[in-house]
């Protein structure tokens, strides 16, 4: 029988780590001024002053202002060192100097209709979007699922990652391991997709649901 666990809305009460609404100070300019505002960030974060940072890499307090300042372009050797003393890869001096991150932008009903194992007659799947060689370590894949036609036999998933599914419209009863929920428009379910996974009855047709899955990039 479905069921929603009792524990669902308490599931929702612990802190983010995240600010959803946080802002960036836009990129900086010239490469001198990225790495600049990367080293001043990061030594602020360890809480110590220049002259702490010059004790630690060798380096006078001027040309660590100069490097700050972004007025000087430091060597590799020199980012060796900061890059030591501040416990930060290197990489990140150029965090605020990379190209502009990427965006996919899909009109309605122009998603990318494929086929996932599964897929059977009456069950439709709708790419809205991809992002490759994104910065994030996570790769999302949104999909709009449609299902439009009586099965006996209903898909059951099963793979890495975690999923999210919102009701748009009609009915199901979505099975997630050994539990049961009955999902109508507006309702949601976020969960462990390695646990097999997929809709067990459908209640009242259409039904559209989207979901959203997320799992490690694979590099």
């Amino acid at each position: 029988m479905a069921k929603t666990p009792k524990t669902a809305a308490n599931s929702l009460k612990p802190a983010l780590t995240q600010d959803p609404h946080a802002v960036r100070e836009p990129r900086a300019n010239n490469i001198e001024m990225a790495i600049g505002h990367e080293v001043r960030t990061y030594r602020k974060k360890l809480g110590i002053t220049v002259a702490d940072l010059a004790a630690a890499t060798g380096m006078s307090v001027g040309m660590l202002s100069k490097i700050e300042n972004g007025n000087i372009s430091p060597s590799l050797t020199t980012l060796q060192a900061l890059s030591k003393a501040l416990g930060m890869p290197i990489t990140a001096f150029f965090r605020g100097f990379e190209e502009p991150k990427s965006a996919s932008f899909v009109k309605a009903g122009e998603g990318v209709n494929l086929e996932r194992r599964g897929t059977r007659a009456g069950h439709h799947y709708s790419l809205l979007g991809h992002i490759e060689n994104n910065t994030s370590g996570v790769v999302v894949e949104p999909y709009l699922i449609t299902l439009n036609a009586e099965s006996d036999v209903f898909p059951t998933f099963q793979h890495e990652g975690m999923e999210f599914l919102y009701m748009l419209e009609g009915e199901v009863v979505y099975r997630h391991g050994d539990s049961l929920y009955r999902m109508q428009a507006g309702d949601s379910l976020f969960f462990d997709a390695d646990a097999p996974h997929g809709p067990e009855e459908l209640v009242n047709l259409p039904a559209r649901y989207l979901s959203i899955i997320s799992y490690p990039q694979r590099r």
